[in-house]
This record gives C-alpha cells, sequence and structure tokens, in this order.
C-alpha cells in the first residue's frame, strides 16, 4: 500500500514535483511578457539590491522568447543561460529518469567543476556589466 510518507520518500517524486512546477511556471510565463511592465513576475533581488546585472538577470525574458521562437532575443537576454540550457535539461532529465527507476541519483561535481562554473559566473556577471 503507498501511503503519503512512501510517497514522498520514492525517488521519483521530487524530480516529478520539479516537472510539474517547471511546466506550471512555463505555461503562465508563455502568455505573459516580461519585457512588459504590469505581471507577476518577480525581479531580480541583487540587481535591486545593486543595480547589477547577476548572472541569471534575463533568464525569465530569455525562457519567454525561447518559447515563442526568438532565439536571436533569448540570446541577448542572458547568452550564458541559453548556451547552458541543454546542459541543465540534460541532468533534470537524468534524474526523472534515475527517479522512474527507482533509483535515487545525484551528481556531484568535484571541487574543480565547482571552481569552474563559480569563475564562468564570475566573469560573465563582470563582463555583461562593463560591455
Amino acid at each position: 500500500m503507498v501511503t503519503a510518507r512512501t510517497a514522498r520518500r520514492a525517488p521519483a517524486t521530487a524530480p516529478l514535483a520539479v516537472l510539474v512546477a517547471g511546466a506550471a511556471g512555463t505555461a503562465y510565463l508563455y502568455g505573459t511578457n516580461p519585457h512588459e511592465p504590469g505581471h507577476w513576475l518577480p525581479g531580480c533581488p541583487f540587481r535591486a539590491l545593486t543595480g547589477l546585472l547577476c548572472p541569471g538577470c534575463g533568464g525569465t525574458r530569455m525562457v519567454y522568447d525561447v518559447l515563442h521562437g526568438r532565439f536571436g532575443a533569448a540570446w541577448h537576454d542572458n547568452a550564458l543561460l541559453l548556451a547552458a540550457s541543454p546542459f541543465v535539461l540534460y541532468l533534470l532529465g537524468r534524474w526523472l529518469y534515475e527517479g522512474l527507476r527507482g533509483r535515487r541519483w545525484r551528481p556531484v561535481p568535484s571541487t574543480r567543476t565547482q571552481v569552474a562554473l563559480l569563475g564562468v559566473a564570475a566573469v560573465w556577471t563582470v563582463l555583461r556589466n562593463v560591455i
């Protein structure tokens, strides 16, 4: 018998919850243009505090543009996130696949990989605020 407690412990529960939340957010974003004011979308707290763009700034606009087939505009909104999207989608797909097979999957990046990702994010932040 499947109870609420065992369902929460199932390996597929978390990736399925992320998939459902992502689908709901995508559906809302499809009909809400973040390029125009007057919508209910959160702003960037880093930008609100500093006035500078963070590595993720423009991500919401980028996803909106991708959903509407405007890849040039998406590249302009946030090129780094657009370039990283296939890799992130692969990781989410792998997490879901392993969860549905009854296995827990947590990628453990090496220290070198973590430093490289932080370095790329820092360089991207500087470049997009200077150029």
